[in-house]
């Protein structure tokens, strides 16, 4: 039993570091990150509307400046508010001056009232957080 044990331990120090160092991940990584890139992009341009919306979603959580353009396009043109709304919250969770400036003028501008609210939660929101990085900045 303990010659099992111990066979077992060493053949799995063995194997383990070879599993754990990276061998050309940067290169695969980029490879897989700019198709991830083209996936969504694809999937914001869909007439699929779950598509988009996933698509939009991921945008945001993943932060792709890439997608920022078309995302603005969604905001200003679907017709589904659920979809604009999406296409805002990914904007504001990008970041992008751009984005940040078009939730702005969508509280004014907007069709759907709903819509106006969501851009302005988001647009406070970004406020508040700019607020809170000068104070932080400022106490250091």
């Amino acid at each position: 039993m303990k010659r099992s044990i111990l066979l077992f331990s060493v053949s799995l120090l063995l194997l383990l570091p070879s599993r754990i160092i990276p061998q050309e991940t940067d290169e695969q990584d980029s490879k897989k990150m700019e198709a991830c890139y083209q996936t969504l992009q694809q999937g914001l341009n869909s007439e699929n509307n779950g598509l988009m919306a996933g698509c939009a979603y991921m945008a945001g959580e993943i932060r792709c400046q890439r997608s920022v353009v078309t995302l603005l396009k969604i905001l200003h043109s679907n017709p589904y508010e659920e979809l604009r709304i999406l296409a805002a919250l990914s904007l504001y969770k990008i970041g992008d001056p751009r984005g940040i400036f078009a939730i702005k003028q969508a509280i004014t501008y907007d069709d759907s009232k709903r819509v106006q609210q969501m851009c302005e939660l988001f647009y406070k929101a970004t406020l508040q957080k700019e607020t809170d990085d000068s104070i932080n900045v400022a106490l250091k």
